[in-house]
């Protein structure tokens, strides 16, 4: 069974940081992709970033492009978004993803989520 576990959220003053980890187990398939999403209130699941398995491929959403880094380690089984500079509207829920194969920004291509965890930004 897949598990998904983030962890590193908090709530932090605009221009602080934040480092999330997304620690997976149960997965048995070679290579997977993970992602970054994140759900604010009222608003629709977007896009944060992406990495493929061996972490040369990433990918990130206009808006946190230059402020946000994902980064994997294979050995422990965990994908990080590293996010510096942060804004009042990167204020959400931000959720991991896996999926069997190339990394992708496309939130229907992962099958498997962890619960999220919430990062609030303070102006």
């Amino acid at each position: 069974q897949v598990q998904l576990v983030e962890s590193g959220g908090g709530l932090v003053q605009a221009g602080g940081s934040l480092r999330l980890s997304c620690a997976a187990s149960g997965l048995t398939f070679n290579p997977y992709a993970m992602g970054w999403f994140r759900q604010a209130p009222g608003k629709e699941r977007e896009f944060v970033a992406t990495i493929s398995w061996s972490g040369t491929s990433t990918s990130y959403a206009n808006s946190v492009k230059g402020r946000f880094t994902i980064s994997r380690d294979n050995a422990k089984n965990t994908v990080y978004l590293q996010m510096n500079s942060l804004k009042p509207e990167d204020t959400a829920v931000y959720t991991c993803a896996a999926r069997a194969g190339s990394a992708s920004y496309s939130q229907y291509e992962y099958p498997h989520w962890g619960q999220g965890t919430q990062v609030t930004v303070s102006s």
